[in-house]
């Protein structure tokens, strides 16, 4: 097992790792991303298709450390705190992974870390 960080992308804010590969870093298991700016710390959300470029810009340095690219990711779930956001979230999401298609669930919830609106867990598989 090896945990990965780098300062590309913000420092976890609790007890947790940015990601963790297994075994012989095969698998990547990517925590949830906010859309915490990691030059300033400061939160990123002047609009929701704001915020959800900085999440997967964290998630793609993240990924980009463990030696994995946005192609490797299998599976994500998308944590939104309002569902009537998910057209603008799905719109910067489907650019993003340039006709990659990922399994994904997208679910709402009561609230984020941060008053984030939106939150990005990812399950990656190096592509061999």
């Amino acid at each position: 097992m090896r945990f990965i960080s780098t300062r590309k992308a913000p420092k976890a804010i609790g007890p947790y790792s940015q990601a963790v590969a297994v075994p012989n870093g095969e698998w990547l298991f990517l925590s949830g991303q906010i859309a915490i700016d990691p030059d300033t710390g400061a939160m990123v959300q002047s609009s929701i298709e704001a915020e959800t470029e900085r999440v997967l810009q964290n998630m793609d340095a993240v990924l980009t450390a463990a030696g994995f690219t946005r192609k490797d990711v299998v599976k994500v779930n998308v944590y939104l705190s309002d569902m009537a956001m998910f057209a603008r979230v799905n719109a910067v999401y489907e650019a993003f992974f340039e006709g990659h298609k990922p399994a994904r669930a997208a679910v709402a919830v009561a609230s984020l870390p941060k008053g984030a609106n939106i939150e990005i867990e990812a399950i990656a598989l190096r592509n061999q």
